[in-house]
């Protein structure tokens, strides 16, 4: 079966970035390829496109997808966090546009077989890139009940945190937890019937949680978000989709910082510290999918996407 995804917001991503041919654009989060395939029509023929993800699946497809612009087209099976190396070995010092889409594709949810999904009976692994280490069932039967509490309300904000840890100790010691449905069966059961959550599954955040911590998706964006704005050129542009409430929160008031500049405190007079704005911002508010494309796509109900420009 193909790998199958659905873009977010793909007109607003394209409104944004502004793209016209010649320019370079990067992808960081290239996924099913569908952001990817918009900037390379807009940028051809004598644009450059380098493509990043740590699914080595997800590569193949974009190398399949994108072959109509094979000579233009880089991609890189690795982290984003290392795009400035990426760019260096390049010789490309600016960039005119970059997008960074950080949910997860249709395609790890239902045919990747990595137990990213709590309705599917997989080895339990949420690897983006299957050749790391650490694994959810690593997670699950190696940590304590405190610090897997912990995961849970820290990353999914799941507010029966304790009570799921809980049912977890006491299931694996019986028996380790190795499949999706059966951590997805433990965690319904650790929640009262009548506290269930009525517009998603019960086991949604602790899922999210694990596949967070699992592949350290926020240390990754903290550290994108400390030097992704400076790769830009002079009037280059920066989309970010978010589905996360911490993420959306860490890249707000990333960009606010950045377009405010000055770090002095409040009650300063005037500015001692001599920090000048770096960015613009586009979207003065978060930009969400009308009614329309969610119901075509539900998975872009949570979606928040939010745009610069460098100055």
């Amino acid at each position: 079966m193909g790998f199958r995804h659905v873009p977010v917001l793909p007109t607003e991503i394209q409104r944004f970035l502004d793209l016209h041919p010649g320019d370079i654009c990067v992808d960081a989060t290239i996924g099913g390829a569908g952001h990817a395939k918009g900037i390379c029509r807009s940028i051809f023929p004598d644009g450059s496109f380098i493509g990043l993800d740590r699914d080595r699946e997800a590569i193949d497809h974009a190398r399949q997808a994108l072959a109509p612009y094979t000579s233009m087209v880089r991609l890189f099976n690795d982290n984003f966090v290392n795009l400035p190396r990426i760019l260096a070995g390049l010789d490309i010092d600016g960039v005119d546009a970059m997008v960074v889409d950080l949910g997860i594709s249709l395609h790890q949810i239902r045919q990747s077989g990595r137990g990213f999904s709590f309705q599917a009976d997989e080895p339990l692994d949420m690897r983006m890139n299957a050749g790391a280490d650490l694994t959810a069932a690593d997670l699950v039967n190696r940590l304590s009940e405190k610090e897997l509490s912990g995961i849970f309300r820290q990353y999914g904000e799941e507010r029966w945190a304790i009570r799921i840890a809980r049912a977890i100790g006491a299931a694996r010691q019986k028996a380790p937890i190795e499949k999706s449905r059966q951590l997805s069966e433990i965690v319904s059961g650790a929640i009262p019937k009548s506290r269930q959550p009525r517009r998603i599954h019960p086991a949604t955040r602790v899922f999210m949680a694990l596949r967070i911590a699992v592949n350290r998706e926020l240390d990754c964006l903290a550290e994108f978000l400390s030097f992704g704005p400076g790769l830009l050129k002079t009037g280059g542009r920066l989309c970010m989709i978010a589905f996360h409430s911490l993420e959306d929160r860490m890249i707000k008031r990333r960009f606010n910082a950045l377009a405010k500049g000055c770090t002095c405190p409040p009650d300063f007079p005037i500015c001692a510290c001599g920090q000048k704005p770096m960015v613009r911002l586009l979207t003065r508010k978060v930009v969400r999918p009308g009614q329309a494309e969610i119901t075509a796509n539900p998975m872009a109900r949570s979606a928040k996407l939010r745009a610069l420009i460098r100055l």
